[in-house]
C-alpha cells in the first residue's frame, strides 16, 4: 500500500512539472504560474501551507503568494518587522530550517515572528532560496503545524520545484539583462495588489472570507480563459459580476 501511495505522489509530481514547464512560454501568467506553485507544494508536500517572497527592484522582499490567510499574515509580519527565517534565507541564500519555533533558540533570535506564527497556528518553518548561481530572487516558504520537519524526500522534491519556478521568472533572456527582471518582478508586485483588492471586493460582496473569494476568483478565471490579474481589475471596476459559485 505504502508503494502505491508513494508511485502516485510521484506520478503527480512529474505531473507538475510538467503543468509548470508548460507555462514557460511568452506570455504566459506569472501570478497564475507562481500561485499553482504554491498549490503543489500544499498539495504534494508533507506541509499545511506555503507562501512565496520575491524581491523588488530595490532588493526588499514583497510577499507574491500565500496558500492560506494565515500564511500571508505570516509572511507580511516578517517582511514589516524585518524578523524572520524567510528573511535570513534570502540574505544568506542558504535553506533556513525551523523543526519547532516554540524552542528556545529560534524564540531568542525571533522573538516577534515566533510569537507572530505560534498566533497563526504554525510550528515548524522551511524556507528555501529562489536562486540561480549566485542570483537570489526571493524564497519559498514552507509551514507545517506539527513540531517537525520535512523528510528527506520533500525536501529534495521541493527544491526541484524552486529551481523550476526560478527558471520560469528569469529566463535566458532575464539573466542576461536585469531590468527584464525587475521588470517582470514589479508587474507581479503590481498584480499583486490588484488581486488582494479584488479578494476583499469580492468577499464582500458574497460574505465570504479572503481565502474563499480568492478560490472562487482563480475558478472563474480558468473557466472563462480570463487572465487573473485583468478579471481582478474588472472586479474592482465592477464590471465583473462572479457568482459565489464560481
Amino acid at each position: 500500500m505504502l508503494a502505491i501511495m508513494a508511485a502516485a505522489v510521484d506520478e503527480r509530481l512529474a505531473q507538475t512539472f510538467v503543468e509548470l514547464a508548460d507555462t514557460l512560454v511568452a506570455g504566459y501568467d506569472l501570478m497564475e504560474f507562481l500561485q499553482t506553485l504554491i498549490d503543489r507544494c500544499v498539495e504534494l508536500l508533507e506541509v499545511d501551507a506555503a507562501g512565496l517572497l520575491l524581491a523588488d527592484s530595490r532588493g526588499a522582499l514583497r510577499l507574491i503568494a500565500a496558500s492560506t490567510e494565515q500564511a500571508r499574515v505570516v509572511e507580511l509580519f516578517q517582511i514589516q518587522n524585518d524578523e524572520g527565517p524567510c528573511l535570513d534565507c534570502y540574505r544568506t541564500g542558504r535553506a533556513v530550517i525551523v523543526s519547532d519555533i516554540r524552542v528556545d533558540q529560534a524564540s531568542a533570535r525571533w522573538p516577534q515572528f515566533a510569537a507572530a506564527t505560534r498566533e497563526m497556528g504554525y510550528t515548524g518553518v522551511h524556507a528555501i532560496p529562489m536562486r540561480l548561481r549566485d542570483q537570489v530572487i526571493g524564497t519559498l516558504n514552507l509551514f507545517r503545524i506539527a513540531p517537525d520537519g520535512l523528510s528527506a524526500a520533500d525536501v529534495v522534491a521541493a527544491t526541484a520545484l524552486v529551481d523550476v519556478a526560478t527558471i520560469g521568472i528569469l529566463q535566458e533572456r532575464a539573466v542576461r539583462q536585469q531590468e527584464v527582471v525587475a521588470g517582470q518582478l514589479q508587474r507581479a508586485l503590481n498584480s499583486r495588489v490588484i488581486i488582494e483588492q479584488a479578494k476583499g471586493v469580492l468577499a464582500e460582496r458574497l460574505r465570504i472570507s479572503p481565502d474563499e473569494a480568492f478560490v472562487i476568483l482563480r475558478r472563474y478565471a480558468r473557466g472563462h480563459n480570463h487572465p487573473l490579474t485583468a478579471l481582478a481589475g474588472d472586479v474592482i471596476r465592477g464590471t465583473a459580476r462572479i457568482p459565489a459559485d464560481g
